[in-house]
């Protein structure tokens, strides 16, 4: 009798341990988690003619959902389904079609979300949304105020645009190129106006861009910026290595860089440095530079850069190398700078003050400085055997930045000098031209101000 009274009161210690610990996800005391698509504040903006996507998802399984739509009509029930324990379940919530919508017109909903929880005495847990639905079914309105008359490929051009919507607000608002890449634009002027500096990859062979706009409800717009193209073909190098080459400066990078260096042969150290290294290298140059670090563009206007006194260009821009070792092709790559020699340790002036963004050693970049200027544009400077300022420091014009050298993949004591828009690396020669700066992009701010303004 003992024994039984034993196991009778064993068992009920269990099942209460089972009923009340927190940590039973049968008897979990969460409520479900309700998310609704471009919710704020307990509103959100909607096209009617589009579904309303919402998320319900719950630890011990989503039970019943019930939705009720609202307007001066009367309500109507958009759903009272059970899910039967899906621990997520998605819907997408459909209008009513019988309803004519307008812009501004508002509306309620009300979701009712329980899950299968065994808490509260088997009733389980309850999570209540009361929705407010603005309805917005127009697009935001766009239009190119100004832009740039060309681009040449590997260059950069200027544009200005208008952007709004009635909600207020945009979503989504950039500048869609042909090769993937989306533009961030600036602020610019007033309210509701836009400048951005876009870029032509030297290696892609055409080119197009668009202002794209998405509002809270999902609504898009999509307008071009008309540029005329100009293709322009870059140089190509085909590049004999030899083995002291790769004895020195290859082995040199290998082994402070590569972690399987003993395991490595003369070809796999040189495609480990032009390659992964090269490209862990360029990824870091993009990874900083493809930010906009304003809140709002006012006055840009910056002279040519010209970085190193009585500098000779001694490697292009664009240019392509190939290179072989005994006869066979190896590996390839893109020379995406201009490359000047003066003396060894020569200094390294910027041209136009900015923010150090970047100050330190980058592979095959060696000592590597990185400024930026505003409107997305950022000078690089490699291979540097000194370097005179720290990361966050701001430079004016015309400071000593830096000194010529020979660290990373350098030969001979030289500057590697790049312009970077937004992690694209452009022609350096562009921005070392008054007449092109002025025309490409100071014209182009400027005579949008005068329309905006409306004097123009």
């Amino acid at each position: 009798m003992k024994k039984i009274f034993f196991i009778v009161v064993l068992l009920i210690v269990a099942a209460g341990v089972l009923v009340f610990s927190p940590g039973a996800s049968i008897f979990e005391e969460s409520a479900p988690k309700i998310e609704i698509e471009n919710e704020k504040a307990g509103t959100t903006y909607h096209n009617p003619k589009k579904p309303l996507k919402v998320a319900i998802s719950d630890e011990s399984g989503v039970g019943k959902v019930e939705v009720i739509f609202s307007s001066a009509e009367g309500s109507q029930k958009l759903i009272s389904q059970s899910f039967g324990g899906e621990k997520e379940v998605n819907l997408n919530l459909e209008f009513p079609k019988n309803i004519k919508y307008k812009s501004g017109q508002e509306y309620k909903l009300d979701i009712v979300a329980n899950d299968t929880s065994k808490a509260n005495f088997f009733s389980g847990n309850e999570a209540k949304k009361n929705l407010k639905v603005v309805i917005d079914a127009k697009a935001p309105a766009l239009a190119v105020l100004n832009q740039s008359y060309k681009i040449i490929q590997g260059g950069a051009a200027s544009a200005v645009f208008m952007a709004s919507d009635d909600s207020g607000e945009l979503s989504e608002l950039y500048v869609e190129s042909s090769f993937g890449k989306k533009f961030k634009p600036v602020p610019f002027h007033k309210d509701g106006y836009y400048a951005v500096l876009l870029a032509w990859p030297s290696v892609e062979s055409s080119f197009s861009a668009s202002v794209v706009a998405t509002d809270k409800a999902g609504n898009t717009s999509k307008t071009p910026i008309r540029l005329y193209l100009q293709s322009k073909k870059y140089k190509e190098s085909k590049i004999a290595i030899s083995n002291a080459f790769i004895d020195g400066k290859i082995t040199e990078l290998a082994n402070e860089y590569a972690k399987d260096v003993d395991q490595m042969d003369a070809i796999a150290k040189f495609k480990f440095v032009n390659e992964t290294l090269r490209n862990a290298n360029e990824d870091i140059i993009e990874q900083i530079t493809s930010q906009i670090r304003e809140d709002k563009l006012g006055e840009f206007k910056i002279t040519p850069f010209y970085p190193l006194k009585n500098g000779a260009v001694v490697a292009s821009f664009g240019d392509h190398r190939i290179f072989s070792f005994d006869g066979a092709e190896l590996s390839e790559s893109y020379h995406m700078g201009l490359d000047f020699a003066s003396t060894a340790m020569a200094g390294i002036v910027a041209s136009n003050g900015g923010e150090v963004v970047f100050a330190d050693k980058n592979g095959i970049y060696g000592n590597n400085m990185i400024i930026y200027h505003g409107f997305g544009l950022y000078t690089l400077y490699g291979h540097c055997t000194t370097m005179a300022h720290e990361q966050s420091e701001i430079v004016p014009n015309g400071a000593n930045i830096a000194t010529t050298g020979t660290t990373g993949l350098a030969l001979g004591d030289h500057l590697h000098f790049g312009v970077v828009i937004q992690g694209i690396e452009v022609r350096p020669e562009e921005w070392m031209d008054r007449k092109w700066m002025k025309e490409s992009v100071y014209d182009i701010l400027e005579n949008s101000k005068k329309i905006i303004d409306g004097s123009k």
